[in-house]
């Protein structure tokens, strides 16, 4: 028997039924699905030391259990000492079970774990579906073990859907789990 991640089987006993209720979808097929998940973390800091980058490539490869590829510079800016082609940053894009299984991290064990958590925003769509947040600690993930930290750095998150509109996308991600904040003030 193969092994089906938590959220994937939750996907498809009850977001697909209930979009499909909820948007009169004639087909299974036009159900929206999440394609990937991309977290990229910038380090500014690069410029000066060189092993920043490798230390915030191993920290992203614990969390998100998938080997992170540095990024590099595309234009040379004097003001920042930054030349062509320095790494600046890493990044990883997570598929199938990787996806299914950092998204059920980042729900059940690292959003609890932020000081005065509200929620997320839901107004981070860009108009075709896709959701980025940013998360400002990355020593909220049970992977990094606090003593070996240098410092502590911000990644963003982005969640991206096949989805037609921005309101599919929200009910989507509120199907799966994502805590979004309540609009209504009392």
């Amino acid at each position: 028997m193969k092994y089906v991640p938590r959220l994937r089987e939750k996907y498809t006993k009850e977001v697909v039924p209930a979009l499909m209720e909820q948007f009169q979808y004639k087909t299974i097929m036009q159900v929206p699905k999440l394609e990937k998940i991309c977290i990229n973390q910038g380090v500014g800091a690069a410029t000066q030391d060189k092993k920043l980058v490798d230390n915030a490539q191993a920290e992203l490869t614990l969390i998100a259990g998938q080997k992170a590829v540095p990024t590099k510079a595309k234009n040379s800016v004097s003001n920042f000492k930054l030349r062509e082609g320095m790494p600046i940053g890493v990044r990883v894009t997570l598929r199938n079970e990787r996806m299914y299984e950092f998204l059920d991290r980042l729900i059940t064990v690292a959003l609890p774990r932020v000081r005065d958590f509200r929620g997320i925003n839901d107004k981070s769509f860009d108009g075709r579906g896709n959701y980025s947040m940013g998360i400002t600690e990355h020593i909220i993930f049970p992977e990094i073990d606090l003593d070996k930290v240098s410092r502590i750095t911000g990644m963003d998150v982005t969640f991206v859907t096949n989805a037609k509109t921005d309101a599919e996308a929200l009910a989507l991600l509120k199907l799966l789990g994502l805590p979004f904040r309540n609009q209504q003030r009392g």
